[in-house]
């Protein structure tokens, strides 16, 4: 069990947004608290960087009003360690800042933030630019959250390193069931799959999908769109979708009447499947499949394997036309 995200769990989200203010001055906490209080979000504080670093991982929260100047830990290294960590990365963070420099400016947006405001802090442009984030970041929640309800799970998985960032529910529960592994590790074979993508980017065309199989379920990843920095790696949207041959099992069960267990030996001969292939997939010998690939014989009235293929794929291609080897 996860402390933090129970924590998270028990603030009330569907009526306000959740914002944490980090700042170390309690003037300018107590003006902003009372300005966001009155517009109606839940407001939590924290008043230095350590604190907001625990707070982020307890409360999850919607929007992050971060302080530059800060004693010990900065608001640039805040930004930078909330932006690390995948529970985090995907919220959005305003800094707030007394500083106009060019080279400070430059230096809040590198480290992870979105927008900033000058002090003396003004509430009103405050709750301004939080409006345009919040909103960009709700309409992005639900378009995953929509994605995940139709079967396709998304992840963002940052080039550099390989770290996974962002995942739905549904796309931690396959990375789980087909890969092991959980946030931020990615895959090693996703992580290998979009280098090789991004060594493509410059030919015509959509980058080769990955697919994982397990038994007669595929998991197939798709290169979706670069988020942030076109420049540079940076971080990639990446579409998985679950795909089950339970169906074109039955079809094939059905059209030759063949047993349940017989129809999944001829599957596996369709996808090109040993006999030994086929026996470890299924939990049986190899001598049990061969007795099983000599009753489809006989029932397709064929002597080989290729054969047996052959008329498999020429009636899928009628029954289920979206099939593939």
């Amino acid at each position: 069990m996860n402390p933090f995200t129970d924590i998270a769990s028990t603030l009330d989200r569907s009526n306000s947004d959740v914002v944490l203010i980090v700042d170390d001055v309690p003037d300018n906490l107590s003006v902003l608290h009372d300005a966001l209080d009155e517009s109606g979000f839940t407001v939590l504080v924290a008043t230095s960087g350590e604190a907001a670093l625990q707070r982020g991982l307890q409360a999850l929260p919607d929007v992050v009003l971060l302080d530059a100047m800060m004693p010990g830990m900065d608001g640039f290294e805040v930004a930078r360690r909330l932006k690390a960590m995948p529970q985090t990365a995907h919220i959005p963070i305003i800094f707030m800042t007394g500083l106009t420099e060019t080279e400070h400016l430059v230096a809040a947006l590198e480290s992870g933030a979105v927008d900033y405001v000058t002090k003396p802090i003004k509430p009103k442009e405050v709750l301004a630019r939080m409006a345009v984030h919040l909103a960009g970041a709700r309409e992005r929640r639900q378009a995953r959250n929509a994605l995940d309800a139709f079967g396709y799970a998304t992840i963002t998985v940052r080039a550099s390193d390989g770290a996974l960032l962002w995942q739905t529910p549904l796309a931690r529960e396959l990375l789980e069931r087909y890969c092991g592994t959980q946030a931020p590790q990615t895959p090693p074979e996703v992580i290998a799959w979009l280098q090789m993508c991004l060594g493509k980017l410059d030919l015509p065309g959509e980058p080769p999908r990955l697919t994982l199989e397990q038994g007669a379920r595929r998991l197939i990843f798709r290169l979706h769109q670069q988020i942030g920095d076109v420049d540079a790696l940076g971080d990639w949207l990446i579409v998985m979708r679950e795909v089950s041959d339970t169906a074109v099992i039955e079809a094939l069960s059905l059209s030759f009447k063949l047993t349940p267990k017989e129809a999944e030996v001829l599957y596996w001969v369709v996808k090109g499947k040993t006999n030994k292939d086929i026996g470890d997939i299924l939990g049986s010998s190899p001598m049990t499949v061969k007795k099983h690939l000599e009753r489809i014989f006989i029932k397709l009235g064929v002597e080989t394997r290729t054969a047996a293929a052959g008329i498999a794929m020429g009636r899928l291609r009628i029954l289920q036309p979206q099939f593939e080897i």
